[in-house]
């Protein structure tokens, strides 16, 4: 078997524990470290906290259990003569309510609490306008990493590029990244003066000075890690990233959302990756000696996850994973203020629905779902528009079955974008529903409808039928957008400079519910698929 450039990888016996050996590196000039003394160091990282503060109803995950793991592991490296370090691979907002109408102020003093070390700037670091994001970091009290986004007037990162800690003897450089696709996927209102350059070229440009001042390499990226580099109609991601720049010994990364149990490891680069939420904490223990990592382990560690479980009776119950992890008082002191503020303003009832609406991420992006339609249908009916169109990745939810409240429609659309609305002629009609149609399934980007349906062929929209009657070329047509994709948000076509085009100031959330209690109790078969888009 051909062995990559510089590490050798088994499985160790430990469950899903990897080892590794280096072969040696170019560190700085001048290294500190001592000849022949082994150096143990720990990384600890999370990524894609979306809000995620507070533990969930079952009790799984939430910031004050994270502390007490963090606090634990530390604690036994310290005695082990090892040294740590924390990092998050970003997307901290967005998600949850009750952090979303706090500007994710808990979050970000949870994780100064948690004495994170440095983050990867993320895309939803960006669904706010920047003078929150400058609040946000006051509040962490640690660096916002991004070597490629930048200042549009002056060209230099717009935060730090990166960070070069003294660890022990040792100098590790962690740099941030951020997925290019945050052009398209950042409110493009809040992106004014901003440039976002591919992060893969700034790497390579970097790397190789980074080499010449550190001894280990991190990357901290919001990029997303997709198998074997097969991104789809994302941005490239890590694996890219690790095949296209040599010299990163390890990859911290995020965005995509999925657990790595085992670090990829793709051209001598180790990526790890930790879910999402909390959920884990992913650890990388390793030795460096004599310039060179002569030895890792990896391991995902579960925040009070619980699976299900058939009891003596046959009953079907939850229990932890792994041992139940006690929550810290003082993290619960600190965040339960938050918490009460957020759900006195959140659990008011504003409807009902006798079916679930279908709003998870991986349904959601790749098929026409009843929870799709029944925000296009919200957002038609609030501007009296003949068809209404929703970006699949504004819709971060399930609305389920029962009793609606005001907090499950904002874990449904968090993002507080405006209803916008633009009269075309039926041929602009055309031009923008053959660019929505053609948004490939599995991003962001793929768009659910109401009002319309037609057939994509040869990339063009036609048969296009606007409830139930054939396209006009002699009729004006009005079609409903929120304002980020109207801003050209997940690359829709920007039309916030039509002469037709309207803001209606009406918050999305707001119309749908609005929508609810008028039309409650929801009946999920009105809104069922009907294959509004033939291919």
């Amino acid at each position: 078997m051909k062995l990559p450039k510089r590490f050798i990888t088994h499985l160790a016996i430990t469950g899903v524990a990897l080892s590794v050996t280096a072969c040696s590196m170019m560190g700085p000039q001048k290294p500190d470290w001592q000849e022949d003394k082994e150096y143990r160091v720990t990384i600890l990282h999370t990524n894609d906290h979306h809000g995620r503060f507070w533990q969930n109803s079952k009790g799984e995950y939430g910031m004050a259990a994270r502390k007490t793991l963090i606090d634990n592991i530390r604690e036994e490296v310290a005695l082990d003569d090892g040294s740590s370090l924390l990092l998050s691979g970003g997307d901290i907002n967005t998600g949850v309510p009750e952090s979303d109408l706090q500007d994710a102020e808990p979050d970000f003093r949870g994780m100064n609490m948690l004495k994170y070390d440095a983050m990867a700037l993320g895309n939803h670091e960006f669904d706010n306008p920047l003078s929150v994001l400058k609040k946000q970091k006051e509040w962490a009290g640690f660096p916002f990493l991004s070597a490629n986004i930048l200042d549009a007037k002056t060209g230099k990162p717009l935060f730090e590029a990166y960070k070069i800690f003294q660890v022990n003897d040792l100098k590790i450089a962690v740099m941030g990244l951020t997925t290019d696709d945050t052009a398209k996927l950042g409110n493009p209102e809040f992106l004014e003066g901003i440039r976002i350059e591919s992060p893969i070229k700034v790497a390579q440009k970097l790397v190789p000075e980074l080499r010449k001042k550190a001894d280990i390499i991190i990357a901290v990226t919001h990029m997303g890690h997709y198998q074997d580099g097969n991104h789809g109609g994302n941005a490239p991601g890590d694996v890219a990233l690790a095949r296209a720049v040599p010299g990163i010994d390890v990859v911290v990364g995020g965005h995509s959302q999925n657990p790595l149990f085992q670090p990829d490891e793709q051209n001598g680069t180790l990526i790890l990756q930790a879910h999402e939420w909390g959920k884990y904490v992913g650890r990388l223990d390793f030795v460096y000696k004599n310039g060179a990592i002569v030895w890792s382990e990896y391991q995902l560690i579960p925040v009070n996850l619980k699976k299900k479980v058939k009891d003596a009776e046959g009953n079907s119950v939850r229990v932890f994973i792994e041992d139940e992890i006690a929550q810290d008082p003082t993290m619960l002191e600190m965040l339960s203020p938050y918490q009460e503020k957020g759900q006195s303003e959140l659990n008011v009832e504003i409807g009902f629905s006798t079916d679930d609406f279908i709003g998870e991420r991986s349904v959601v992006r790749n098929q026409e779902t009843n929870l799709g339609n029944l925000i296009s249908v919200a957002m038609k009916e609030k501007v009296n528009a003949d068809i209404g169109v929703m970006n699949s990745g504004g819709i971060r939810d399930n609305l389920e079955k029962g009793i609606v409240t005001y907090k499950s429609v904002l874990k449904v659309q968090p993002f507080g974008n405006m209803v916008s609305y633009v009269d075309f002629s039926a041929t602009e009609l055309t031009d923008y529903l053959t660019a929505a149609a053609a948004k490939q399934a599995g991003t962001g980007a793929f768009a659910q409808f109401d009002g319309v349906s037609l057939m994509l062929k040869d990339g063009k929209a036609t048969n296009i039928m606007v409830n139930g009657k054939a396209l006009n070329a002699s009729k004006t047509y009005r079609i409903a957008m929120n304002n980020y994709t109207a801003s050209g948000g997940d690359g829709y076509p920007k039309i916030v400079d039509h002469p037709n085009y309207v803001n209606s100031g009406y918050v999305d959330a707001d119309v749908l519910v609005e929508y609810i209690q008028k039309h409650s109790p929801l009946d999920g078969a009105k809104f069922a698929p009907t294959g509004a888009v033939k291919r």
